[in-house]
Parts: structure tokens; sequence; C-alpha cells
């Protein structure tokens, strides 16, 4: 049994007028509206328990279709929430030179394989291969203000191109590998012939890749007219043409950088601890390699916010990206242990500087926690792409809506991190509808119906009666 739901939450009856005109109709809208609530105030978000907790709520049924038929658009849904989410919050935004935007993607797993597009994605975290939706997303940060800005979903190469049923079609009688080296090596012999088929060849052709996509989500960032200067990400991301892109873009950028990366020798020049120039047999070091020449009176003490980080840099050059500039960052005195490298674009930054722009990119792993702990990112069962697309762009608004009741009401002076978490948001939503159920009952009471009726009434959806 679980508390019934009486009213739309209040955020959501604050801000939903905003985006009435997606939909075509008062229904669509009241779909929209219960399904933000069910989102931000139900532990569990499937369509059937939002449909029996909510008591002016449709059946599944009818949410179904409202995801998967309901002709309204996710596309302009998001562009009506970045558009309003860019008019709140200008007020708390700080400016260009300190704003970012931060690109990542997150795996959304499954458990079937009958989903729209499902696939064995590589998780860093794990080293597994989970039956999942890669989900590469951006996410604008500048002060207080952090929401996610745009989502679009990576499919693997085999998938999308159907791989396997090409291979079967042209090789009928050849087993095709499983282990990850041996399948490389077989789409080498196989796939310049597969290329010979026009059909094949159109969705080769059609594929993009996860640089491909970040590109896109830089150039549709900058087409919004979002304020920023810099844009940020992992290593995964750091390939030459998505730099190409962004020198285009006019924007700077931060990453990391990983320890197999080969850094030009003659680039850059590297003293002992008693101030010798060291000399190097190769053309190109690996950055695992280098770190333990670097001696440890090299190192630089920086603070931020509160916390100690002890800096090497260095300019050097990298192959196919050109010169850049480094920061070996240690979290202790004597570079024991782990160790973090990053790299940008802009070669006169100081290692403070770099390090607390990359530090902003952390909003969009929050995003993430928050977004499938508390917002049903990744919990749906619609298989159709077009609803489980529609359900990804409702999360985003509902923590879009969150978000700005984080932001300090006060503007004596910009923040640098909204006051409150998503978690405290998303709590004080489901105490005010809590507080609504009680006023509802109060007033059933008030007006002469008995305890019984009112039980009944309120909890008919969820079929609990009273003994």
């Amino acid at each position: 049994m679980q508390l019934p739901i009486v009213n739309v939450a209040p955020l959501v009856k604050e801000h939903s007028e905003q985006f009435r005109k997606v939909f075509a109709n008062s229904k669509q809208f009241r779909h929209f509206e219960n399904y933000l609530t069910g989102l931000i105030v139900l532990e569990n978000k499937s369509m059937a328990n939002i449909a029996r907790c909510i008591l002016n709520s449709a059946d599944k049924t009818n949410i179904s279709r409202y995801l998967s038929e309901a002709p309204w658009r996710y596309e302009r849904l998001n562009d009506e929430r970045v558009s309003y989410m860019q008019a709140q919050t200008a007020a708390h935004q700080r400016p260009a030179s300190e704003s970012v935007l931060a690109i990542d993607d997150t795996l959304c797993e499954h458990v079937g394989s009958l989903f729209d597009y499902v696939d064995n994605h590589y998780n860093h975290s794990t080293g597994q291969h989970p039956l999942a939706h890669n989900l590469v997303t951006s996410h604008y940060v500048s002060g207080a203000v952090r929401y996610p800005v745009d989502a679009t979903l990576y499919r693997r190469y085999e998938e999308f191109t159907n791989w396997e049923t090409f291979v079967e079609k042209h090789f009928p009688v050849t087993e095709i590998p499983q282990q990850t080296k041996e399948r490389a090596a077989f789409h080498k012999r196989v796939d310049e012939h597969l290329l010979t088929d026009p059909d094949f060849r159109e969705l080769d052709e059609a594929f993009k890749t996860k640089i491909t996509l970040a590109g896109e989500l830089a150039e549709k960032a900058v087409e919004r007219k979002l304020l920023f200067e810099w844009v940020l990400f992992d290593g995964w991301y750091l390939a030459p043409d998505f730099l190409a892109l962004l020198k285009r873009l006019n924007k700077d950028w931060v990453s990391i950088l990983k320890q197999n990366r080969n850094l030009e020798t003659n680039s850059f020049q590297l003293r002992d601890k008693d101030g010798k120039p060291l000399s190097f047999d190769c053309a190109q070091i690996k950055v695992s390699e280098l770190v333990p020449l670097i001696p440890t009176n090299a190192y630089t003490p920086i603070t931020i916010d509160d916390r100690i980080y002890y800096t090497f840099t260095l300019t050097v050059r990298i192959p196919s990206i050109a010169k850049v500039r480094i920061v070996v960052s240690f979290d202790n005195p004597d570079r024991q242990g782990r160790y973090v490298v990053l790299v940008t674009n802009r070669t006169d930054c100081s290692a403070k500087r770099i390090i607390s722009t990359y530090l902003l990119r952390w909003p969009i792993e929050t995003f993430y926690q928050d977004g499938k702990q508390l917002l049903g990112l990744d919990e749906y069962y619609m298989r159709i792409a077009q609803a489980f697309q529609k359900h990804w762009s409702l999360v985003f608004v509902a923590y879009s809506l969150l978000h700005l009741d984080c932001l300090q009401p006060s503007l004596t002076k910009q923040q640098r991190s909204p006051y409150k978490s998503i978690g405290e948001a998303t709590r004080q939503q489901t105490q005010s509808l809590i507080q609504d159920l009680i006023l509802t009952a109060h007033n059933a009471l008030c007006d002469g119906q008995t305890i019984a009726q009112v039980f009944t009434d309120l909890f008919a959806k969820q079929q609990v009666r009273l003994t």
C-alpha cells in the first residue's frame, strides 16, 4: 500500500503552463503533469504504479499510449525546457568565462533484449558488457546553475548496421568469433566485402560514433546561445575530430589524459631533482612513463575549496592533437597512490585554473546519480524508442524544475552552488503532497463521509479496503 496522490506536485503546478503548447489537448497535458509528479515523488516510477497512486491519472494503457502514440514531440518539449531554464536562471548565471558545457554518457541497463536499440555496452566501472541503452548528454554549469541540455542515443556499430545479419548473408557458413580480439580481426577480414552491399554501405555511412554525437551536442548548445567558454569531457572524447570542432566553435576545453597517451619528447624539457635536463632516447613517451621521472620537488601545492592538490604543470605536444598544457596532480606530497593528469588547449592557464575548471564537470555525474536514484532515468519498460526517449525528456523536465527549486531566492550575491540538493527538493514535494492528502481526508470527513468511505475512495485504485 502506498499513499495516494490527490494533486500534482507543487513544482509541477507552478511551472507546467510553460509547456502546455507542446501538447495537442488537455488530456495530453494532464498526462504530462501526472507523469512528472510520479517521477518526482513515487519510489516506483512504472506506468502501472503512477496510474495506481495518482487519483486523477488515467490507467496504464492510456499512459503507455501517451508515450508511444500521442502526437507530441520530445524534441520540442526539450527545446521549450532549455529555453525556459535559460530565462529562469539568467540572474543566477556566472560570466561565460566561468561557465562550462560538460559532455559525458551513461548506461541505462535492462534485463530484457526486446527494447529497441538495446545492446551490450561496455561499463567502464565494472568491466562488464550489460544490456543497456547508452545515453550521451550535455550539461550546462554556471555557478549555482546546472541542468541537462540535450541527449542523444549512442548505438553500437554492429547493432546499428545489423552487422551480424549481413555477415550471415554474405558468409553463411562462417562462425562469428565472440572474443573481442578475434572479433576485431574478423571485422577486418569481412567488412570490406560487406561494404560492397549497397544496403550495408548505406547503414555504415549513417553510423555515428560517440565523438560525432559529442560534436553535435556541442554545436546544439552553441545554437541555443548558451553562454559558456569551456567544454569538459573525459579521456574517451579526447579525439582530434572533436577538438577540431571545438576550435571552430571557439571553445576552450579540459579533459582527462589517459596514462597510455604518448607525448612528443622533443616538445618539452624535464629536469631531475638537481635541476639537470633529462634526455630521452625515443621520440615519444607515455604519460605513465613520464610521471615517475618528475622529481618530488617539482610539485607545487595548490588549494581549491579547502582541498590541497600537489601539481606539476608542463606544456607538451601530443601526436595528432598538437600543443597542450598538462597538469599532473596527486592528493599527497609524497606522490603516492593514484594520480590524475588533466590536459587543456589553454597553454597559458595555471594549474589552479585548469583543475578548478575541470571540477565543474562533476554536476553531470550527480545528474546521472540523481536521475537514476530519484527520478527513474533508467526505470522504464517501454520497448519502443519514441516512448523511452519521451520518458528521458520528461525526466529532464522533472530534474530541471527541481533544480529551479534549489536556487537561492535571494540574489544579494551570486552563489557558486545550489543551496539544497535534488534529494531535499524531492522530499519537500512529497511532504507537500502528504499535506494535501491529509487536508483532502479532513475535508471529506467534515462533509459527513465516514472513515471507511474516505479510505475506500482514496485507495480504490490500489484495491485496498478496510478490514
